[in-house]
């Protein structure tokens, strides 16, 4: 990346300020490498023994001779520990070496902050880590049994093989990867297709490697993109589409769990609701039935779901008192967790009827290998290839979308910058090694995310950290998980649900405050499809809807019609709009055209100038009497089109 120079040059092995530094770099400047600093106004200063919480840039300047520099930089979040001099290495012959150091560092991130890391800061991620897993593991065994149908075990491996290399890759050390309730949904949507294919059940193993084999094809898909530099598709669906589909998972998420919730699912079965049947159908089922529900599964997940709510007011309430810091660290999801688990093992609630997990991982053994053998993901006999092909590239754009969104997030908050290329190629990379261990698609989650910033993480060994958390857990305490209630684990995808919602108030509120009638349109077109037909309809619309506004909006040109200001000769402005009085030309139509002309909107700009030909006013109705038939000139001001193609 380019950057000019800062204020001072290099002579003689000694640091010389400089005022002005001219554009042929004729200051003597020839394999140094110089480490300044950047102020948050973006002045540059000489570094003293004073100066604190500036943003280090180290400048590689790379010449061949004194008449041009190309000056590389690569930036570092870290604010403290700031060196009190300027280190200059003069004719070095390792410019070359250092352009790849800085290379290296700026797509492997973990190689910019590691060498920086201290003490201070591995207390913090220990912490952040430790607050992250407790929610990590319950939830990651909740998507992976209640929205991905697969075995609980791929839960735990998805989170540890995806959280570590989206560690060492990422750019975001807020943003939690892992498994996420709009994508775990989708998958579980393709799983129940094949099984509605086959018309009959899958094995475990099939299904879990129908995920595995999702999760190595969304890898590819993303990692292509980052590497084509497609990170612009984060911009492909807009917030009010975005807010309708994740509205509808949450609907569609709420009707499947609710059946759990209310312990109706050998009724379910027995009724002949099929893992496919749509919300509406859940929905008829839950009216008709809801009177057969199990009492011991509803006060157990009703006690899970009332504790989850009232804990975050609980720890508001105790804030300042005393022991407020114990209280505030306490993880409720993993207190729920623990507590039913004793409750369902020491009064044996589940030979009441109530659903517990069962046997996670090999039951011959105590403690477990933390991962499988890495291999390619097996395909299953009749598996429709293209469905899953299908299927793979929607969960890409759905959940890099929702990534990049979180991440963007994070980073204005936090005043550092994210690249959309690069967390492509990690979420990409990630998804890959995750597919090779029996893993499912994994990406960033915006709910948890938030949990992982209120904890202040220092740097991404947060979650690295967290990563290593599951291994222990999978080597040593899946036998401490069979008492597990399905309860439990609804009662916590739940809670995931309500914090899908949040935002929506919000967003209702400013479409309707700054009257974006056609947002609230495509919002609601976008959640009735998802909801009435499938997840896989609903993100299909919603991605033509966005691409035909899209296009939409960069084949129509703006233009604005100018007039002569009264008593002038030459000052022109726009008719509309103007606080002074303006007025036409006589047989004239003056046009100014403020955006590059190309194949996409060069029949609509005609389409427009031909029409204020005829009328003067594109408010005026095509079906009325032309207006203008004394025009003899038409002026285009072409000053703002900064570029025309062939067409």
């Amino acid at each position: 990346m380019e950057h000019s120079l800062p204020p001072f040059f290099v002579k003689d092995n000694n640091i010389h300020p400089t005022t002005i530094i001219d554009d042929d770099c004729t200051s003597s400047i020839s394999n140094h490498t110089i480490n300044c600093f950047l102020t948050n106004d973006s002045t540059y200063l000489l570094p003293h023994s004073n100066i604190k919480d500036y943003k280090s840039i180290k400048f590689s300047v790379d010449s061949d001779d004194d008449s041009s520099s190309r000056v590389y930089f690569n930036s570092s979040r870290r604010t403290s520990a700031i060196p009190s001099d300027i280190i200059v290495d003069s004719e070095s012959n390792t410019n070359s070496w250092l352009l790849i150091s800085n290379r290296s560092k700026y797509y492997i991130p973990i190689l910019q902050w590691i060498p920086h890391y201290t003490r201070n800061d591995f207390t913090q991620d220990l912490l952040s880590g430790l607050s992250l897993s407790a929610l990590f593991i319950p939830q990651a065994l909740s998507y992976a049994t209640g929205l991905c149908k697969i075995p609980a075990i791929h839960g735990l491996y998805t989170i540890t093989v995806t959280t570590i290399i989206y560690a060492c890759l990422g750019t975001s050390y807020q943003l939690s990867v892992g498994p996420e309730a709009s994508v775990s949904l989708m998958i579980g949507s393709g799983i129940t297709y094949h099984q509605a294919m086959m018309k009959q059940s899958l094995e475990p193993e099939a299904a879990a490697a129908i995920a595995s084999l999702m999760a190595l094809f969304v890898g590819l898909f993303t990692f292509i993109l980052g590497i084509l530099r497609f990170g612009f598709l984060d911009s492909l669906m807009s917030r009010s589409l975005m807010r309708g589909f994740i509205t509808a998972v949450a609907v569609v998420v709420f009707m499947q769990q609710l059946i759990v919730l209310l312990g109706l699912g050998s009724i379910a079965q027995r009724s002949g609701l099929m893992p496919d049947s749509s919300t509406l159908q859940r929905a008829i089922f839950l009216f008709n039935h809801f009177e057969e529900y199990h009492p011991v599964t509803t006060l157990m997940s009703a006690s899970v779901i009332t504790t989850l709510i009232i804990s975050p007011c609980i720890k508001r309430w105790w804030r300042g008192k005393r022991g407020g810091k114990v209280i505030r660290r306490i993880p409720e999801v993993l207190l729920v967790t623990v507590v039913t688990t004793v409750l369902c093992k020491v009064f044996r609630l589940d030979q009441t009827g109530l659903d517990i997990l069962g046997t996670v991982g090999r039951s011959d053994t105590v403690v477990h290998a933390p991962l499988p053998t890495p291999r390619i993901p097996s395909i299953p006999a009749n598996v429709d290839f293209n469905a899953i092909i299908a299927n793979s590239i929607i969960i890409s754009i759905i959940g890099f979308v929702e990534s990049i969104a979180a991440a963007k997030s994070f980073a204005r908050r936090h005043n550092y910058f994210v690249s959309s290329n690069r967390e492509l190629v990690a979420l990409g990379v990630a998804n890959i090694v995750g597919s090779l261990f029996q893993a499912f698609p994994a990406f960033g989650s915006f709910p948890r995310s938030k949990l992982h910033e209120s904890v202040k993480p220092k740097t991404q060994m947060s979650s690295l950290l967290s990563g290593v958390i599951c291994i222990i857990v999978t080597m040593l305490f899946l036998p401490y998980l069979y008492f597990l209630p399905h309860a439990t684990l609804s009662g916590i995808i739940l809670m995931a649900v309500i914090a899908l919602l949040k935002e929506l108030p919000h967003d209702l509120k400013f479409m309707w405050r700054v009257r974006a009638w056609k947002d609230i349109v495509l919002m609601v077109v976008t959640f009735s499809a998802t909801v009435l037909f499938s997840l896989e309809i609903g993100t299909a619309i919603s991605i033509v809807l966005s691409l035909l506004a899209t296009i939409k909006q960069s084949s129509c040109p703006r233009i604005t019609v100018l007039g002569r200001v009264k008593e002038t000769s030459y000052d022109f402005k726009p008719i509309q709009g103007s606080r002074e009085e303006i007025e036409h030309l006589k047989d004239i139509l003056i046009v100014r055209i403020e955006e590059p002309l190309n194949f996409a909107n060069a029949v609509q700009l005609k389409d427009r100038i031909t029409r204020l030909e005829k009328f003067g006013d594109m408010a005026v109705h095509p079906s009325e009497q032309p207006r203008r038939n004394n025009l003899l000139y038409i002026i285009l001001d072409l000053g703002g089109m900064a570029s025309i193609d062939a067409r």
